[in-house]
């Protein structure tokens, strides 16, 4: 019983891990998708207005991480057009 709750926990955390960064992903590799914006570009991508909104409850905490590590890379590479 308790390997199968562990078990749960560990999918559920493997699957959050997987889903994180996307905002941050996509507006740094696909052309057009930061919108310029050089840093923060995830978060600025996660806060625009989609049908997909209510993933950002689960990925705005997770760009805001992944665009903070990145602030040094984002300060030496210039805007993400």
């Amino acid at each position: 019983m308790m390997i199968k709750f562990i078990s749960r926990g560990l999918l559920a955390g493997l699957i959050a891990l997987l889903l994180s960064g996307c905002g941050s992903i996509i507006s740094r590799t696909v052309p057009g998708q930061g919108h310029g914006n050089q840093f923060y570009p995830g978060v600025q991508w996660d806060v625009r207005d989609t049908a997909w909104r209510f993933l950002t409850i689960i990925d705005l905490p997770l760009s805001l991480v992944v665009d903070t590590l990145l602030l040094p890379v984002d300060a030496h590479h210039g805007p993400y057009e």
